[in-house]
């Protein structure tokens, strides 16, 4: 693609950044046909081409964000689907990243989309805060109906929607510990404990930490860390989610240097596609940028780093698990393989649902702000796991999870809380007594 940035505007090294991936683009058109929105919507602009074009027009004019750009750019889930189709390697990331940063400085919302993203921002990354809300939000239960009447108030429909009927109680193991391993040593990890995780689902991070003790790797909840940034990240609040990694790097130097670490365990895929790319997101910062690297390169999903330990095989139980590959996974990581196999070995066979590449709908808070799409891509989605007639959904994200779970028949987990099911720890809660088809898990 053909730019015209002046020398001027390419002093401004996020600038010059974009034009370097505007320049890969060759206007093929591959990523139209794994695009949610495009799929769903069959319109030019709601495709990663079509918003490269409105990216491209709005930074080489130097002009404010207006109604027409913020209606596309606010509907792209971020699931990366165009980056692992694109032929040209266009970084489609980084260039929504600086669409969305632009955005947030030039563009001034309506007061309800202001008031929605502000109430996100200071509710989400914060667990304490988070756990309130969902406990108000019961409150909110009779008044969900006229909400989804009034089109502006949709997403706060939405997180009634969303919301539990009960929230689990807090869980010891997202204090700082230390958890010494149960057998020959093999590893000093920090695990990530999250923000609106380990409100939703304290089970997962239970599981990680049993299994990798059991297996003989000491884990470290260290203190002081707190959300990864990814939520407000892709709001374009660039200043509060450049924060919250240097913040996080912080802890994780003082472990790495006081006791070493092997690497950082990331739960839950969105967190770390994020954690992933401190080092990018902190490169201009003199201060950060090598530590941010270093935490960057260390950063590992729980099934990567599992899958570098050897687990020994187990014998067949006779349940199939339909593995819904979460976007941040198979096309922000590019971690497609190892949880399968890993499954596998476990003891469990493994389907495919259809239409694989195709995001769920949870996109951090993609299913709050943009309801409509979320809903039609959350029924697609069920659909296909459905058809693969399995027994439970294993996945790697808490968006997930929450986000399938409110429209499947069938129990969805964390892959690695059957993974320490099947290596040695109980049964997890959402299976204990469950039956499907003529068997039963327990």
């Amino acid at each position: 693609m053909q730019t015209n940035f002046t020398a001027e505007q390419l002093a401004d090294p996020h600038v010059a950044e974009s034009e370097k991936i505007l320049r890969k683009c060759v206007h093929c058109g591959f990523c139209t046909a794994t695009c949610p929105t495009y799929v769903t919507l069959g319109n030019e602009l709601d495709s990663p081409r079509g918003r490269i074009y409105l990216i491209k027009d709005m930074l080489e004019n130097g002009r404010p964000a207006d109604v027409e750009v913020v209606t596309h750019i606010d509907r792209c889930l971020s699931c990366l689907a165009c980056v692992t189709t694109c032929p040209s390697g266009v970084d489609y990331m980084h260039l929504i990243d600086h669409a969305r940063a632009h955005i947030e400085e030039t563009y001034r919302r309506p007061f309800i989309d202001r008031l929605t993203r502000n109430i996100l921002a200071a509710v989400l990354p914060y667990p304490g805060r988070f756990r309130m809300a969902l406990t108000l939000a019961r409150l909110g239960q009779p008044f969900k109906g006229l909400l989804k009447r009034l089109p502006a108030l949709a997403p706060f429909a939405a997180m009634l929607d969303l919301a539990p009927r009960s929230v689990p109680s807090p869980s010891p193991f997202s204090k700082p510990a230390t958890y010494p391993p149960e057998a020959k040593v093999r590893g000093r990890v920090a695990i990530l404990t999250g923000c609106a995780q380990p409100v939703l689902d304290p089970a997962i991070n239970e599981a990680t930490i049993r299994l990798l003790t059991r297996l003989g790797v000491e884990v470290v909840v260290p203190e002081g860390e707190g959300c990864c940034g990814a939520l407000v990240h892709h709001m374009g609040r660039e200043n509060q989610a450049l924060a919250n990694a240097r913040a996080n790097v912080d802890v994780w130097n003082r472990e790495i240097e006081s006791g070493g670490l092997d690497a950082i365990i990331i739960t839950a895929s969105g967190c770390g596609t994020t954690i992933k790319d401190y080092g990018h997101m902190l490169r201009l910062d003199p201060a950060y940028a090598e530590k941010a690297a270093k935490v960057s390169a260390l950063a590992k999903d729980i099934t990567e780093y599992l899958a570098t330990l050897d687990l020994p095989s187990q014998m067949p139980k006779g349940i199939v698990v339909a593995y819904h590959s979460a976007c941040s996974m198979q096309h922000g990581q590019k971690i497609t393989v190892a949880p399968k196999l890993l499954l596998k070995a476990a003891g469990f066979t493994v389907r495919d649902p259809a239409e694989g590449h195709l995001c769920c709908g949870s996109a951090g808070t993609y299913n709050i702000m943009q309801p409509a799409i979320s809903a039609e891509l959350k029924a697609r989605k069920v659909r296909n796991l459905a058809a693969t007639k399995a027994d439970i959904i294993a996945t790697g994200n808490i968006g997930c999870i929450t986000q399938i779970a409110s429209a499947s028949a069938m129990p969805i987990l964390h892959t690695v809380e059957l993974l320490d099911w099947a290596h040695g720890g109980e049964i997890p809660k959402k299976l204990r007594g469950l039956e499907h088809t003529s068997r039963k898990i327990t």
